[in-house]
């Protein structure tokens, strides 16, 4: 598999201590591209963040920011200073913040000198589908018409890409174009359990759907051999 490939799976680092991030992190040292989450930044600060950095690491800090805009706008602007590559708001967060969000990330990154990261709104969660849209959410679209919609605002608001399910991806890439980042969890190899991810594809379906990045987690990072696991994955993107 190509390098460039090999680059654009991002492996989260959904454990709760910066112990076993480190863990992770030295069993796969072959892996460029990390996702920090809620739970391991909560428990462990911006440190993990700094061991990314020394480690030459990419950094996907998945925050999902969701508040008034000036909150929003305050959060990335602070998060912008870490020097991280891609940062996530919630699209339901509107307009105004998405907006904001993207002046303060750059505004925040320009003060110590680094390039801003680029904005992914969330359009939809993964472990959503179309019954709890419609029936729990009680939005009365349909859910690839909802998600291309979310997708559609963060653009018009200068948001740089979306977080968004493999099977809404090709739509996606339709309406925005190639330089619209897509960010897609919800990927399982064929030999993987789905867990609470409900609207999943294969790494390989998609790519070819549009994919710009691919979250890969369980089937990599829970596995008896995490090393094992990525270099399969690797090798069915090869075939």
């Amino acid at each position: 598999m190509s390098e460039q490939i090999r680059d654009r799976i991002i492996v989260p680092l959904d454990v709760s201590s910066r112990d076993e991030a480190l863990s992770l992190l030295d069993r796969l040292p072959e892996v460029r591209f990390w996702k920090v989450g809620l739970e391991l930044f909560v428990s462990s600060g911006p440190t993990i963040l700094e061991e990314l950095k020394q480690r030459q690491k990419c950094i996907f800090l998945d925050l999902k920011f969701h508040d008034i805009p000036n909150t929003v706008a305050g959060a990335c602007r602070a998060a912008g200073r870490y020097g991280v590559d891609l940062l996530t708001v919630h699209g339901t967060a509107g307009r105004t913040a998405l907006e904001r969000a993207v002046a303060a990330a750059a505004e925040g990154a320009n003060s110590v000198g680094l390039p801003a990261p680029n904005l992914l709104a969330i359009t939809l969660l993964t472990s959503l589908n179309s019954r709890d849209l419609a029936f729990d959410l009680k939005v009365p679209v349909e859910l690839p018409e909802y998600a291309l919609h979310m997708a559609v605002v963060a653009q018009e608001s200068g948001i740089q890409g979306a977080v968004c399910s493999p099977r809404e991806a090709a739509e996606l890439r339709r309406v925005c174009g190639d330089e619209f980042l897509l960010v897609c969890p919800g990927v399982r190899p064929a030999w993987a359990e789905t867990g609470d991810q409900r609207r999943v594809m294969t790494p390989q379906d998609a790519f070819k759907a549009g994919a710009s990045y691919l979250v890969i987690g369980r089937p990599i990072t829970a596995a008896a051999d995490p090393q094992a696991s990525w270099s399969r994955i690797c090798n069915d993107l090869e075939c």
